[in-house]
């Protein structure tokens, strides 16, 4: 059985990962860590990291980026994993995060949900037949009204899976409204939508003569985001030091 702290245990995540968990027979939550004590988890809270004194094999964050450098600390001083999904970070955290991973296992990743990370795998090896073949590539991405940065950094993320595996090659491009010219032949265009209550939804779309080839995901609630951070502290358990991402949990399956 993995034992797990919950960081920001108290937040919406905090408490969908926790009911997650304890429909889980194979990790526990033994800890959790928040700013307020105010809900019945059925596990100890502590307001102050540096006063949890419970033993534990992994620490999955889902709290705020201003918490993340205690954290940090804490992780290492005690040896203990951290799956971080906090976004948000500063340069100077994720400089923090690269240093941290030499003497503590990180997980981090743009996306914690494993249909995403799958597709993400599965990209490259799309982008590697239709690329070439001289398909247009287009990222279309779907969020809630109250998001605020477009394109969301799953739609960059996507973009990059394939880009990468078209040896970098190709342009990204995020509004045509001031181009009247024909389309490039390497370029990727991102298109954002913002309404309403939509969780997430993402289209890559390969468009060729006469053929169109669409990968699409879509998140019906976060709970999707909940399940793929648990798959990852049960994968960073025991794990030496360095950087991981969900790549590698999905490798490891």
């Amino acid at each position: 059985m993995v034992k797990m702290i919950m960081h920001g245990c108290n937040g919406h995540m905090g408490q969908v990962i926790s009911k997650l968990v304890a429909e889980d027979n194979e990790i526990e939550i033994v800890a959790g860590i928040d700013v307020v004590d105010n809900k019945d988890n059925g596990y100890p809270v502590f307001t102050n990291i540096f006063d949890c004194d419970v033993e534990a094999d992994v620490i999955v964050d889902f709290a705020a980026a201003v918490a993340v450098d205690n954290l940090l600390q804490y992780g290492k001083d005690k040896q203990i994993p951290i799956v971080l999904c906090t976004t948000g970070l500063t340069e100077d955290q994720i400089n923090k995060v690269k240093e941290t991973s030499k003497e503590v296992a990180i997980l981090k990743s743009a996306n914690m949900s494993l249909g995403i990370n799958t597709l993400l795998k599965l990209l490259k090896d799309a982008a590697k037949v239709f690329g070439p073949a001289g398909y247009d590539i287009e990222v279309v991405e779907q969020h809630h009204r109250l998001k605020k940065d477009a394109p969301s950094g799953t739609a960059l993320a996507l973009a990059d899976s394939v880009n990468e595996a078209l040896n970098n090659e190709y342009e990204y491009v995020y509004d045509r409204s001031d181009r009247s010219i024909q389309r490039p032949d390497k370029e990727i265009g991102l298109s954002a939508v913002r309404g309403g209550t939509i969780v997430g939804v993402h289209d890559v779309i390969f468009a060729g003569t006469d053929e169109v080839i669409t990968f699409n995901h879509t998140a019906y609630s976060k709970s999707v985001f909940a399940k793929g951070a648990i798959e990852a502290g049960k994968f960073l358990a025991g794990k030496p030091a360095g950087m991981y991402d969900m790549a590698d949990v999905i490798e490891a399956k």
